[in-house]
Parts: C-alpha cells; structure tokens; sequence
C-alpha cells in the first residue's frame, strides 16, 4: 500500500476529520493520544499525519512534504497557494464578515480595514472599488475600531457572539469557510490511486 502523508491542523479540525476518516472505514485506532506529538504514524494504513498550525498545512502540502492536507478555505484564499483543491468536508463551517461599531460609515478617504487576512480583504474592497489602507493584526482584531485604530475589520465570524461582546455589528459577508481536502499536484499524480481512493470514501461521509 502506497505510503500517504496527511497535513492536519491540530484541535478540533483534527478531530472532526479523523472523525470522518474512521466513519470512512479507515483502521485507524479509536482514540489518539494527542499530548505534544507533532507526527502519529499509523502503520496498519500506511498513514501518517502530520500535526501543524492551520496557517501551515498549506505550506507542508505544496512543498510536497505531506501529499494531502486539511485546511480552510480562508487559508486557501489568503495564501493561493499551489495545490489542488479536492473535496468540501463541510466541517468547521463558518464565514469571513467586515464588522465595526454599529451606525458608523466607512471613512471615504483612505479607510483602514484591520485583518489578519490582508490578501482577502484587499480583493474584497478592490473589487467593490474601495481604496482602502490594510492594517495587518494577529490577534483581538475586534480591539480596532474600539480604540480608533480602524474603521473596520475583516475577521472570521462563527457563531457572532465576540462581535457582540465587543459592541461591533456585521457589515458585509465577504466569503464562506470550511475545511477542505487539498492534494500537492505531484503526489495526486504519483499516487492518484490511493488519493482517489480517500477522496471516494470520505465524499460519502460528507453531511
């Protein structure tokens, strides 16, 4: 059996993937121990998952050190990295908003969007022909417009309730997230069989 090396973010990705993987009639063990191991070999598939930072799969998949990968579409958006897009899991569903304090206009010259996805937002704004100034965050995006550093923020939103908490309101639905199953283009060559294989049982399991 050809050897596959999977990228999969850690946390509750991991877990509802390898959730799928098992309902997908993978002979992978019940449980994992996840503690602080980065690599978990599965010899009875030839599997092995690598453990990485969301915003890293995509890097490990298009360099080819794992040949698959499970990431969200807003990392794909942000990074457009070369790999191939195979399969929608529709886990981890949740979307990419702008918010700000509610009946507020954007500034008409040179607004600032706060993000921590400048490639999204610019096309965003680019495309409904704003000329906006992008002021890169890492963290507590929703801090911005509080303290005056932004008009707005482009931030992914799940269920609403930090925007809430913070006082900001939505303003503009910008794009749809869920975790999808991404291939390096040279292993979905190489090992195509066993790829289409993965890809076959776990469409199945797809909700």
């Amino acid at each position: 059996m050809t050897q596959l090396t999977i990228a999969m973010p850690k946390g509750r990705i991991f877990e509802e993937a390898y959730e799928m993987l098992l309902e997908a009639g993978f002979n992978l063990p019940e449980e994992v121990e996840m503690s602080r191991k980065l690599m978990i070999e599965i010899p009875e598939e030839n599997i092995s998952f690598i453990l990485a930072k969301p915003m890293d799969v995509p890097v490990y998949v298009e360099h080819g050190v794992a040949d698959i990968g499970i990431a969200g579409k807003d990392v794909l958006l942000e990074q457009r990295r070369t790999v191939h897009e195979l399969l929608d899991l529709k886990i981890s569903e949740c979307y990419i908003a702008s918010a700000g304090l509610p009946n507020t206009t954007i500034n008409e010259i040179a607004p600032r969007i706060a993000t921590k996805y400048p490639n999204i937002a610019m096309k965003y704004y680019k495309g409904i022909g704003e000329q906006v100034e992008i002021i890169e965050l890492n963290g507590s995006i929703e801090l911005a417009p509080m303290i005056g550093l932004a008009d707005r923020i482009v931030d992914i939103v799940s269920t609403g309730r930090t925007l809430k908490e913070n006082g900001l309101v939505e303003y503009e639905h910008i794009a749809e997230v869920s975790s999808r199953l991404i291939a390096n283009p040279v292993s979905y060559r190489m090992k195509s069989d066993r790829i289409q294989d993965l890809v076959t049982r776990l469409k199945k399991c797809v909700k």
